[in-house]
């Protein structure tokens, strides 16, 4: 199996269009510019990538990024082994090298010394400097770079630089209308059309308490996960409590005030 063939997807990722966003990515991807993807936490961000890269039929490359990733985690390293001192690519690289859409996840975790290493290949050079290696890699033709981050979500001191910003295209993403996220909820949980609404009518009421004791509003992957134990025969209001509130919240009032809505609205 080639390295292009092991980042492959082969199977269609199931993802529930909003708006114009797969004709803007085509659109992104034909002209070979950088995108960005914002939006809060579990509204589809990487499914989109993932339903975009499976369309497009170029493989993926995923990379979650975290305070501790550097550098050398993107790019690659010297490693010692019984042969001897070997570079070993890091993700980007690779990605650069085989012609992959690299997708850096809530790429604003990273530290922004390590997010520098990615300009290079966002403006018309498309390269990426390997300086230990001593090597200039020009990316391949079919590479594109992707991030992602939850712009909501961030502090002053973790956020993108301008001079990152400016490097990207960017679609905006959020949570679908009711009826659309109700239809996902419905088709990735296994559960009835009503059910899904009833699902969607809580996450409503919890993201209206975003800022008032709560960073996040209740996203559509959990909405699923709810779904997906009523399916496995769990009661609706525990299902709920268990996949939608309980991970929302440690605070007492904001947890008794959900758990009231999931009563009220499951009945």
């Amino acid at each position: 199996m080639t390295d292009a063939q092991q980042f492959t997807i082969q199977k269609e990722p199931f993802y529930h269009a909003t708006g114009a966003e797969i004709e803007l990515y085509e659109a992104a991807y034909a002209a070979r510019l950088p995108v960005m993807v914002k939006g809060p936490t579990g509204c589809g961000k990487s499914r989109f990538v993932e339903y975009m890269a499976w369309k497009l039929k170029r493989p993926l490359i995923t990379v979650a990024c975290n305070e501790d990733m550097t550098a050398a985690d993107l790019v690659g390293r010297f490693l010692l082994d019984e042969n001897g001192t070997n570079w070993q690519d890091g993700p980007l690289t690779v990605a650069a090298r085989i012609g992959a859409i690299c997708y850096l996840d809530e790429v604003v975790e990273a530290r922004q010394d390590t997010t520098v290493v990615i300009h290079p290949l966002t403006d018309h050079r498309r390269v990426l400097p390997l300086d230990k290696k001593g090597e200039l890699l020009e990316a391949h033709p079919d590479f594109q770079l992707v991030i992602s981050y939850n712009p909501g979500y961030q502090s002053l001191m973790k956020d993108l630089k301008q001079s990152t910003k400016q490097r990207f295209t960017a679609l905006d993403f959020d949570y679908p209308e009711a009826e659309a996220e109700a239809a996902i909820v419905s088709r990735e949980g296994g559960v009835d059309k009503a059910t899904a609404l009833k699902l969607v009518e809580i996450a409503h009421k919890a993201r209206n308490l975003k800022g008032h004791g709560i960073d996040e509003g209740i996203s559509t992957r959990l909405l699923v996960y709810g779904a997906m134990l009523i399916n496995q025969g769990i009661a609706p209001v525990e299902a709920c409590k268990m996949a939608m509130v309980r991970p929302l919240s440690d605070d007492a009032d904001i947890r008794a005030t959900l758990d009231a809505a999931v009563e009220m609205i499951i009945g």
